[in-house]
């Protein structure tokens, strides 16, 4: 799993999307914004180093990120969503599925292809 960096995180707060080197890093990626304090998160933490090898993992636990408040609101205001964790696949850089803490079987569910996506 690799955690964005501050370049990747200015250019989703300005850009409403995840930049291009995000996106397209792999066939499949995932994106998974958190706190650290969540036991949701925790339980896919646990699952998703077996699953690195199919896909490319993007972390964020922005709680931990000087810029909290700001972030929490993007993902709230723009993505919509205010649960913990938030999950983004893409399949050939387009958003394929959105949600929120899923078990580990659904997870790899997500990445097998079908027509083409997730």
């Amino acid at each position: 799993m690799k955690t964005l960096n501050q370049e990747q995180i200015d250019y989703m707060l300005a850009h409403g999307e995840l930049p291009e080197t995000i996106r397209h890093a792999a066939d499949r990626v995932a994106v998974i914004l958190t706190q650290d304090w969540c036991p949701q998160w925790h339980h896919m933490a646990g699952y998703l180093a077996d699953l690195a090898e199919r896909t490319e993992i993007f972390v964020l636990e922005y709680n931990l990120h000087p810029q909290f408040r700001r972030i929490m609101e993007f993902k709230e205001n723009v993505f919509k969503n205010h649960q913990v964790p938030y999950v983004r696949f893409y399949a050939d850089g387009e958003l394929v599925a959105k949600t929120n803490w899923i078990t580990k079987s659904s997870f790899e569910s997500m990445l097998k292809p079908k027509d083409g996506y997730f």
